[in-house]
């Protein structure tokens, strides 16, 4: 059986598929203070990002670990989402599921600060 809303094809369906992403980044923008907090904080980094890498592959672990927590950050509010969805009574596997999320994204918050905290040692720390 084939889903009625997955009937778009080419062009229209990257157009429409770029439109629900802009969507659920504003939605996460209004919704969630954890997201505008981390946005925020990626918006000056990002470009510190190509100053502070001495290689491209530097410059991709540095801003590629700021876009991956931004990325488990909306991954896990969709989680939270979801979960508030289905019901707002206290379940321990809701408990768990929220859980797993909140753990994911300290784990790529801890990534990106010790890749910065490396990359920053190695451009102004002791010789």
């Amino acid at each position: 059986m084939r889903n009625p809303y997955k009937g778009r094809t080419g062009v229209d369906r990257i157009l429409h598929a770029a439109r629900y992403s802009a969507a659920g980044l504003a939605a996460a923008w209004r919704h969630e203070s954890a997201f505008r907090q981390e946005l925020l904080l990626a918006l000056p980094m990002l470009p510190a990002s190509f100053w502070l890498g001495a290689t491209w592959g530097e410059r991709a672990l540095l801003a590629g670990t700021v876009l991956l927590v931004l990325i488990v950050e909306l991954l896990n509010s969709g989680i939270e989402a979801t979960i508030d969805r289905i019901s707002l009574e206290r379940h321990e596997l809701s408990g768990r599921a929220k859980d797993y999320g909140s753990a994911a994204v300290m784990l790529a918050l801890l990534l990106c600060g010790a890749t910065w905290a490396a990359a920053l040692w190695a451009r102004f720390g002791p010789a």
